[in-house]
């Protein structure tokens, strides 16, 4: 194992993520004896250099004990259905809520880039001034957006563990339930993009597919003053 230092992390899922990631670990099955072994490795090694560590990385060392003590104790405790309780099931579900997370910051950071770089470029042609207020606004609705969302993913319940297992909800297939929400004048509100979404999952999965169908010029979103309900519009139909 290379050298690993927790400040390379943001915090104990990113390290386990970088485990996972590093190994080509099934997120679903995580063999948890080892990822417990590499995780107390780095622990143990930052102790031994006299490293000060966040309680939060020792909360999860303790955590991923607890699990491996469960998966070793014959005894099998069972839900409300008598279906086989998997101890990992809440770390899975953790991880892979942090892992989406992830992808929805790395999606931001990426949309910032490239708003910043058009902005950048329609300053030094010779378009208007009027243009250039227009990218503006559309760039300041696109914040507004995520920040929209940010709200809503924080109220939105948790994933729920039985579906952890389900098939893997499509970004393609999201893009084109999105398109089919829009109205006969090819409008659609925020509120009602998402007032069928389930959890968290669901919420970031949409805002990953609305992202990509303004990246891809197939749809706009327009606010029309500060406290109105963001909308989209409709500008290509594959």
């Amino acid at each position: 194992m290379h050298n690993i230092h927790l400040d390379q992390f943001e915090g104990p899922l990113d390290l386990l993520l970088y485990f996972i990631r590093r190994d080509e670990i099934d997120i679903y099955d995580i063999p948890i004896s080892k990822i417990t072994y590499d995780y107390l490795n780095v622990i143990d090694k930052m102790n031994s250099l006299n490293v000060s560590i966040a309680g939060e990385f020792v909360l999860m060392a303790a955590t991923l004990m607890k699990i491996k003590s469960k998966i070793l104790i014959p005894r099998q405790e069972l839900d409300e259905e008598g279906e086989i309780i998997d101890p990992r099931t809440d770390l899975v579900n953790k991880l892979i809520e942090y892992q989406q997370f992830k992808t929805v910051s790395e999606q931001l950071r990426l949309l910032h880039d490239e708003a910043d770089l058009s902005y950048s470029r329609k300053l030094l042609d010779d378009s208007s001034f009027e243009e250039n207020e227009k990218l503006s606004s559309n760039e300041l609705n696109l914040f507004n957006l995520a920040e929209l969302f940010k709200k809503v993913i924080e109220k939105a319940p948790l994933i729920n563990p039985m579906e952890l297992r389900a098939e893997p909800i499509s970004l393609e297939k999201r893009k084109k339930l999105i398109l089919s929400l829009f109205d006969g004048n090819g409008k659609l509100s925020f509120f009602n993009l998402i007032s069928n979404l389930k959890n968290r999952l669901d919420i970031i999965i949409s805002f990953l597919a609305i992202l990509d169908l303004i990246r891809t010029k197939q749809i706009l979103v327009f606010q029309k003053d500060v406290f109105s309900d963001l909308k989209f519009t409709i500008l290509t139909i594959e």
